[in-house]
């Protein structure tokens, strides 16, 4: 099965919302919410994928033959690509009543952990969703990243012991689903963490802490502030704020910013191995994809998925191989040409 023979068989099982686009741009989404479109406008989702396509490749074959790698290492595991499949939560609403939230995690894991990557899975304010999450992930080894949203910190107490449970490697709270229209209004509430509090949710956690949803260089200083491990460029896909930029505009400072310090990862219109090439050479250590892996779900289960991560390999490693970089941590800003400052 190849991406294409997938994409066919997810218009048969998604929607009605998302249309399993030839290319997951945002254009057929727009705003629709419940759905997998983009807040106000809808028109973020668009400008995080356009963002990436203004940026060319600096092609260069003149270099020694040599074996391509695309592995790298993140808190002390390795994997078959810098690409993790990103956290989606509630698939039902937004996708079509296929899967339940617990199916769409154990299928994404599972298929992840095949094709040597990992999978961030979500959060819900069903409380068996993170039971569930974390169930999947303690059966694979701890092979995923369970998403714990911006609750109370009660609430985060009792998810983090859960995690604990999974063996998990790592754990990221989306700190940026306080915008979210589905946490407002919740008793106890969901919503923005101060330095101090974050601080004290590092500790909670006891392993690497990704915090998602940094968009500034003090947002990033803040979260280094909080003794946080990783982080996550993003926008939230588009769906809590509009009028922001594309994370692709503000990585390079914000990886500036990091200074080695702590892992940088990146989402938001990521679809291509030569995407992912581009984003390591803005300074990313690795990526997020979210929706394509939802088609890869309904359209092929765990089929699905390796399909996908087999075509974005496949195109980090040729991107690579023309522009001479033979490990990802060769990849510069030198082999990239921006059509304007990003």
């Amino acid at each position: 099965m190849d991406y294409q023979e997938v994409i066919k068989n997810a218009r048969g099982n998604i929607g009605p919302y998302c249309k399993a686009c030839p290319v997951c741009n945002g254009a057929a989404c727009g705003s629709t919410m419940p759905g997998p479109g983009a807040k106000g406008t809808g028109k973020l989702a668009m400008r995080n994928y356009e963002k990436w396509q203004e940026i060319r490749i600096n092609m260069d074959t003149i270099y020694g033959q040599k074996a391509i790698s695309t592995q790298t290492e993140l808190f002390g595991k390795t994997f078959s690509y810098p690409v993790f499949a990103g956290p989606v939560g509630a698939v039902k609403l937004h996708y079509g009543k296929k899967y339940t939230d617990q199916e769409y995690n154990e299928i994404l894991l599972r298929g992840c952990a095949e094709k040597g990557i990992a999978a961030f899975t979500g959060d819900g304010t069903d409380y068996n969703v993170m039971i569930e999450a974390t169930d999947a992930i303690g059966k694979l080894g701890g092979m995923g990243i369970p998403t714990v949203k911006p609750w109370d910190m009660d609430t985060i107490r009792e998810k983090m012991e859960l995690v604990k449970k999974s063996g998990a490697f790592a754990v990221a709270m989306d700190i940026d689903a306080a915008g979210l229209p589905f946490l407002q209004n919740l008793n106890p509430p969901a919503g923005s963490k101060s330095v101090e509090e974050l601080r004290e949710i590092v500790k909670m956690a006891e392993i690497p802490f990704i915090l998602k949803g940094i968009m500034t260089p003090r947002g990033a200083e803040k979260a280094m502030e909080a003794g946080v491990q990783g982080i996550v460029v993003s926008n939230h896909g588009g769906r809590v704020l509009d009028q922001c930029p594309a994370p692709a505009e503000v990585l390079p400072s914000i990886a500036k910013g990091a200074k080695g310090q702590i892992k940088v990862f990146v989402d938001g219109g990521i679809r291509t191995g030569t995407d992912v090439f581009k984003a390591l050479a803005l300074g990313a250590d690795a990526v997020l994809i979210a929706r394509p892996f939802v088609t890869a779900v309904y359209g092929g289960q765990e089929e699905g998925v390796a399909a996908y991560v087999d075509k974005i390999g496949a195109e980090l490693r040729d991107t690579m191989m023309m522009c001479g970089a033979s490990s990802v941590d060769e990849i510069t800003d030198e082999m990239i040409w921006k059509e304007q400052t990003v």
